[in-house]
Parts: C-alpha cells; structure tokens; sequence
C-alpha cells in the first residue's frame, strides 16, 4: 500500500513543481504518522512543563547550606548512590534530553510508523534534500550534508543506549541524511557544468523525476540487501554501525548515477 502511494505521489510530480512534489511528500509523511506524533508530542509537551520545577529544585538545591550537599558528595564517595537516586527530580531534564533524541533520531515520528519505516523515513531523506537544494550554494549543500552525517552518528548511537538496542528499525534519522549523497554525483556535475546548482525541478519534473524514482529505489534496494561492504559496516561501534552502511548504500547509488550521466552525456 504505501509503496503504491509513494510511486503515485512521484509520478504526479511530472505535471506540477518541485516544491508542490516536496509539499505533497510532507503531507503524506503527517498523514502516515498522524496516529504516532500524538503520543510524541504529549511525552514532549509533559518534559517541557516539568523543566521549571526542575530548575526551582536545582536552585534551591544550590542555595543549601555545604554541609548539606557534603552528605551528597559523602554519599557518593561511601555508599556509591548516585545523585539521581538521592535526588530524582535531577532526571527529568535528562528525560527530556532522551525524549528529544528519539523524536529526531526516530525521524520525527516517521520512524514509528508500524510498517516500512525505512522507506518513510527515505521519503523524509527527500525533503531534506530539497532543503539542501533550497540553499541554491553548492558548499552549502555539501556543509549540510557533512553536518547532517555528524548528527546522526551521534544521536543514532544515543537512540541505541536509550532503546536498549542494536541498530533500532525505528531509528530512520540515517536513511534521512543519506539520501542528499546519493544525488550528490549528479548535483556535482550539474554545479561543474553551469557554475550553480540546478533548480529543484531538474528532479522533481519531467525526465528527472523518473531518475529520482529510481534512485530512490536504488537506494532503498541497497539498504535492504547490504552488499559488501554494506553489512559489514554495521560492525562498527555505536551510532557509527547504524549510519555508515546507509552511508555506503548510498555511495553505491551515487556511483551508478555518475555512471548513468557520463553514458548520458556522450
């Protein structure tokens, strides 16, 4: 079902706009995770409202007179508790931190959605490229992907801690970043050519959409199966093993493209 929903929504980018496309993909993300973000956003809007009763706690806490605190730091050194136990209202900022952590690393919500999470959280890819794209800056282009990489590698090994699991199916923060790399061959070639980088609908319409479709195919193909060395990286520690087979599934993409634009241009 969502595949044949995805195709369409695509398919009907040859007769409108680049933006009207990235539009409609955002609208089929909210619709699909509608019955998610709830829950996301009370767990959040709930963190949110505590963080001025953990401040007031915290500055009271600070306003004690030391040979108070001395039996904290007392307590730490002899009876090894940990000053969340003493003091639980000190995890709500942390409960907080973890909450927002999975709702970006899980896509914003995307990467809850019960089935093809991966796929979806791709679909997100696509409109963090058109934003990429929006820049109208190849550095910048390049400054956001790098970052992007960054970002998941970090908040990717942060969601594993906190799920208590290896590479999570709801983490899809990796498949979002990779996607700007796979097109990276053709936006390179395109900025070698006019000096620029060409205008979203070069993408997004016509001709170029068809190549869009099917590198977002390729890319959810090489996703799946992990050839060498895609399955392989997963061995690697933290959010480094979650972030770096996407990575690499999407370099096997971008090589085909840059294959597909150089037979192309002869």
């Amino acid at each position: 079902m969502e595949t044949t929903v995805v195709l369409s929504a695509l398919l009907a980018g040859s007769f409108l706009s680049g933006w009207v496309v990235v539009l409609i993909f955002a609208v089929l993300l909210i619709f699909f995770s509608a019955g998610n973000l709830p829950g996301a956003r009370r767990g959040l809007r709930r963190r949110f409202h505590e963080i001025p009763e953990a401040a007031k706690d915290t500055a009271e806490e600070l306003g004690r007179h030391p040979d108070e605190n001395a039996l904290v730091y007392e307590a730490l050194t002899y009876d090894n508790r940990s000053a969340e136990f003493i003091y639980p209202h000190r995890s709500s900022l942390s409960e907080l931190l973890r909450a927002m952590i999975l709702f970006v690393a899980q896509g914003f919500g995307v990467g809850r959605i019960p089935f093809a999470p991966g796929t979806f959280g791709s679909l997100v890819g696509l409109v963090w490229f058109a934003v990429l794209m929006a820049t109208k800056r190849y550095e910048l282009y390049l400054l956001g992907a790098l970052c992007g990489l960054g970002l998941s590698v970090w908040l990717c090994g942060a969601a594993e801690e906190i799920l208590k699991q290896r590479d999570p199916p709801s983490v899809v923060l990796d498949e979002i970043i990779a996607i700007p790399f796979c097109f990276l061959p053709w936006v390179t070639h395109a900025w070698l050519a006019q000096s620029k980088l060409p205008a979203l609908d070069t993408f997004l319409t016509g001709q170029g959409l068809l190549v869009t479709v099917a590198v977002f195919i390729l890319f959810r193909a090489f996703d799946i199966f992990k050839p060498w060395p895609v399955r392989q990286s997963q061995r690697l520690p933290g959010g480094w093993g979650v972030t770096v087979d996407d990575l690499l599934a999407a370099a096997y993409v971008g090589l085909l493209t840059l294959v597909f634009l150089l037979v192309r241009q002869r």
